[in-house]
């Protein structure tokens, strides 16, 4: 009867949380998208109604697919315009003087495999290549309005030869009607660009402009496929995060909203490229994709626009971010530009209030340490002793449940076609002994937090990308490259991906196994027999998993044990849980 009771509120509990999820949290959150796309759609009839779609290049018509047919190489589409080359301390690239794009860069400090010789991280590439990738500021008339605007195809004139840290680059074009339009590129040291456009109007009248920004990514990327990590558009839209799957604008779902400031983009992983516009103006943003060449783009315009008298020279300052997610320098570039919430673009999660100091910890550790495995492990001890209270009380019920299995065993023998009569024993024995099965639940409840939290910090941040541990784990990000089925690589045979299951997730699995054997055993027999699966389960789950995420999952399955098995031990209660003789 208590069974089913709990299984009553467990199910109540359930319901409760999922639709409580959906009313508080999702229902208000799609209200406030709808309000934004109503306002958007409402906006003034003398303004642009959205930013201008990425153009290809026309040598290489785009067709559907993950890369486009009848494009050529990234290093033969960088050929086909003069460019200007951009060179700092963390990026290298170019600019193409045609449409004055930010088409190509690398990122110096980080290689695509762990050989320091290995090519740097490609995040930017021109149109016609496999996979064009960009950015692209410019301005858009009032409707109705014939004035000639620089295009993706407007050759813009300088006198400068590199983008540095040091240098900006300044570029130029005249329409010959009476406008000027000047370009002003800067960077910092790290992945922000600065970019200051200028207009110089000698038409004898005053000319309004709408500046905008777009990031165009052609080809549909690959994705870690991992729930807990978004890639794809994602920004921040009055102080709330928007994040959208490739899936859903594949579907015709295109997104649109109106903001003051914000910032929005294309996450992957460990990449983002963001545009950053003025954080004072009010803009309609959008997320789009186009079947034609699979395009996904996000865009925004100022619907303030720039007005700029006869004679005048006017213009506004933009940012676009481009490069690697490294926290430090988000929140920097949060502070030093006010960008609102810009340390989202690395998907902290739900527990964002402890997955941040968690990294923090497990970063000071590692500059201590000098090795990141070794600091996941000690960063796993900390968080263990800071919950050694609610631990003690969980193992302590657990003990005394494991101690009472052998009463349990006799009366479900004696009991055991009265299941009413079962139930009132149970309950006898349990007030008398002093147990409660669910005593140890609720700690061990209150702990998942924290440990999905670091998990999730292991996951998805730079930390341990490309990071040594010891012998022959050479990237902590990677799985374990052994497999039991060549002996460790003693048999010169490379077996296929699915029975890659190393050396380390095995060891996960047999202290998994023995941290059972420590449990108090399922009374169902089938549960007893499914639970005994469960290891075989996470060891080949994990296999597939990072190096340094299965050395944590092991390491703190190690330390539960021990502590478990140190209670059980002063409380007199063995492995086998019959009460030890003192």
């Amino acid at each position: 009867m208590s069974d089913q009771k709990n299984l009553i509120i467990a199910i109540i509990l359930c319901f409760v949380i999922i639709f409580g999820f959906q009313y508080f949290v999702e229902g208000p959150k799609i209200e406030a998208t709808q309000q934004k796309q109503s306002a958007s759609e409402t906006s003034a009839s003398n303004v642009p109604t959205q930013a201008p779609a990425g153009a290809t290049d026309a040598s290489a018509p785009s067709i559907p697919g993950s890369t486009i047919p009848n494009s050529v190489s990234r290093e033969e589409s960088l050929l086909k315009a003069e460019r200007i080359k951009i060179n700092t301390p963390s990026l290298h690239g170019s600019i193409s003087l045609t449409g004055a794009r930010l088409d190509d860069l690398t990122l110096v400090k980080f290689r695509e495999t762990i050989d320091p010789a290995s090519p740097e991280i490609k995040l930017l590439s021109p149109a016609g290549s496999p996979h064009p990738y960009y950015a692209e500021f410019g301005w858009s008339p009032a409707p109705g309005a014939d004035v000639k605007l620089p295009t993706a195809q407007t050759i813009w004139s300088t006198d400068g030869t590199a983008l540095t840290v040091e240098k900006p680059l300044q570029l130029i074009w005249d329409n010959g009607e009476g406008l000027k339009f000047h370009r002003t590129i800067s960077v910092d040291e790290n992945y922000m660009f600065s970019v200051e456009q200028k207009i110089e109007n000698n038409t004898g009248k005053e000319i309004t402009l709408y500046p905008y920004g777009l990031i165009s990514r052609h080809g549909t990327p690959e994705t870690t496929n991992f729930y807990i990590l978004h890639e794809g558009p994602i920004g921040v839209f009055n102080d709330t995060l928007e994040e959208i799957d490739y899936s859903d604008l594949e579907e015709g779902n295109n997104e649109t909203f109106s903001s003051t400031g914000g910032w929005l983009g294309i996450t992957d992983k460990f990449w983002l490229t963001a545009l950053v516009p003025d954080q004072k103006v009010k803009i309609k943003a959008r997320f789009s994709y186009a079947a034609q060449g699979a395009r996904y783009q996000t865009d925004f315009l100022d619907q303030q626009g720039v007005s700029v008298p006869n004679g005048s020279t006017v213009g506004i300052t933009n940012h676009l971010f481009a490069g690697a997610k490294v926290v430090s320098v988000l929140d920097t570039d949060e502070k030093e530009y006010g960008i609102s919430r810009f340390d989202l673009a690395i998907d902290w999660g739900w527990f964002y209030f402890l997955t941040k100091p968690i990294y923090f910890a497990l970063e000071f550790l590692n500059s201590w340490i000098g090795n990141l495995g070794l600091a996941i492990m000690a960063l796993t001890v900390i968080i263990k002793l800071l919950l050694l209270p609610l631990a003690h009380k969980s193992y302590v019920s657990m003990s005394k449940m494991k101690r009472l299995q052998p009463e349990m065993v006799k009366l479900r023998e004696q009991y055991g076609d009265d299941k009413q009569k079962l139930n009132q024993e149970m309950m006898a024995l349990y007030k008398r002994e002093k147990a409660n099965p669910a005593a140890g639940c609720l700690p061990i409840m209150m702990q998942i937090p924290i440990f999905f939290a670091l998990y999730k910090v292991l996951f998805v941040t730079l930390l341990m990308r490309h990071q040594p541990f010891f012998g022959y784990i050479k990237d902590l990000s990677a799985p374990d490259p052994t497999t039991v089925f060549n002996l460790f690589g003693l048999i010169p045979w490379t077996p296929p991906h699915v029975l890659m299951i190393g050396f380390l997730p095995l060891l996960m699995g047999l202290s998994m196994f023995l941290q059972q054997k420590l449990n108090p055993q399922p009374a169902d027999p089938i549960q007893a027999k499914i639970f005994m699966f469960m290891p075989i389960f996470f060891t080949y789950l994990l296999a597939s998993f990072p190096a340094g995420l299965v050395i944590y999952w092991t390491w703190n399955n190690c330390l539960s044990m021990a502590q478990q098995w140190f209670i059980m031990k002063r409380m007199g209660v063995s492995v086998s849980g019959k009460t030890e003789k003192t």
